[in-house]
């Protein structure tokens, strides 16, 4: 091309004309000529997918609107950008993309959970792109700080709060004391749980981007089967209370460690101080915490969902794939180089909570104590909840392994001191051992 001959249009394929892929075509058509040049050329959508095409999309001409996903997929454009979720269809379409010769933009976290490795390898065979910095805490830059930016650190932590409909629901019930029924009706009735509520709450959603956490940060395959998933339905108005009584918040939390023997990857509710950054985290909103070697300690913040933040995301993996077709560049491959074995959640180890409905006699402590000193439990602090019959013990442990507080639990179910164990939760981001 000679210095006055124009730069040849990059194409753009969309595969879902949602919420986010309506915003993602209105950045790409407002934002035209601040776009081409920030890439070197201009960029036209040429089509967009949808199951619906009677329905009126705000910001897709009618024109580019098509329910023939296959042919859109496999036209060889050069970015075809995947919004339609889920796992199978959406790979299909992505392995098809690939086939032609496009670079692929997604932000489905369930498929980079569940199958990575094929994506990765599609790739590479086809010598483009895979980007994905929208499938994990939707507008906040973390995919690619984690993938180049600290490639050349050793990450040994990673904390996420990353479902922000869960953190809605736990603010409201630190704040306002509420139980979980009745914040799980707001939230439903406010759209903020999906169609299936257990992806949320089941703590599926958060599994599946601990799942490209770890997978990132380790340098390992990781998919969502090796991730230890607990949700929040058990989560009490009185572990709120007991929480915030002694200083600490409840969070979803993501978790992603290096450990001598390999890495664990768990998603649980979780209690954290209230001077730990993660715990002024509040409503909707999702951050990450990452522990680095050389870095230290880095926190990342922002909306985890909607439209416009979900799509900002997906546009900044689009300006670099359309980039490195003008300038014929690559992005990273997959790097599972670390090999590391991911491991399960009994050799974690961190402190517990233990709300504990006891008899109220005496030798109840003393028949408590023994229980998490015969399996190896050391206590830190007892609380004392309640009087006369309604009596009640919490217990904080120091460090120890899931494993052994496990027994623990079960040995105490077998006490006559105790009627119930009502809570038990994992304690993180307190100093010491």
């Amino acid at each position: 091309m000679s210095e006055h001959e124009s730069p040849r249009p990059l194409s753009v394929a969309v595969l879902g004309g949602g919420t986010v892929g309506s915003a993602v075509v209105r950045m790409l058509t407002e934002h035209a000529e601040e776009l081409q040049a920030r890439i070197g050329a201009p960029v036209e959508v040429t089509g967009v997918a949808v199951r619906d095409a009677s329905k009126v999309r705000e910001g897709i001409p009618s024109s580019l609107i098509t329910t023939d996903a296959e042919s859109l997929a496999a036209s060889g454009a050069d970015i075809v950008v995947e919004l339609i979720g889920g796992i199978e269809q959406a790979r299909s379409l992505i392995l098809a993309a690939m086939a032609a010769g496009s670079s692929v933009v997604t932000a489905n976290k369930a498929l980079m959970a569940e199958d990575a490795a094929t994506l990765y390898a599609a790739a590479a065979d086809n010598g483009v792109d895979l980007s994905f910095e929208a499938a994990v805490a939707g507008a906040i830059p973390l995919i690619r700080p984690m993938r180049e930016s600290l490639a050349g650190d050793r990450v040994t932590k990673v904390l996420g709060i990353v479902n922000g409909s869960t953190n809605y629901m736990l603010t409201k019930m630190d704040e306002e004391g509420v139980e979980y029924s009745d914040v799980f009706d707001e939230a439903m009735a406010l759209g903020f749980l999906e169609a299936d509520p257990t992806l949320d709450i089941g703590g599926h959603d958060a599994a599946a981007k601990a799942a490209i956490l770890a997978q990132l940060a380790f340098h390992t395959s990781v998919t969502i089967e090796d991730v230890h998933c607990e949700g929040i339905a058990s989560v009490t108005a009185d572990d709120v209370r007991a929480a915030k009584d002694m200083g600490f918040v409840i969070k979803l939390l993501a978790v992603a460690e290096r450990v001598d023997d390999g890495i664990i990857v768990r998603v649980h509710p979780t209690m954290l101080p209230r001077s730990h950054p993660l715990a002024a985290v509040r409503g909707s909103f999702n951050a990450v915490f990452v522990e680095a070697e050389a870095a230290g300690e880095l926190m990342f913040y922002g909306r985890g969902a909607g439209g416009f933040p979900t799509a900002s995301a997906v546009m900044g993996d689009l300006v670099t794939a359309a980039r490195h077709r003008v300038t014929g560049g690559r992005g990273p491959g997959e790097s599972i180089h670390g090999g590391l074995p991911v491991l399960d959640i009994g050799h974690a180890r961190t402190r517990y909570y233990v709300n504990l409905d006891v008899a109220d006699r005496p030798g109840v402590l003393a028949s408590i104590a023994a229980a998490f000193a015969e399996n190896g439990v050391s206590i830190q602090v007892v609380r004392q909840d309640g009087h006369g019959a309604d009596a009640g013990l919490i217990v904080r442990t120091h460090m120890a392994s899931d494993a052994d507080l496990s027994r623990t639990v079960e040995r105490l179910h077998e006490l006559d001191t105790v009627r119930e164990v009502l809570g038990v939760m994992r304690v993180e981001g307190e100093a010491g051992e």
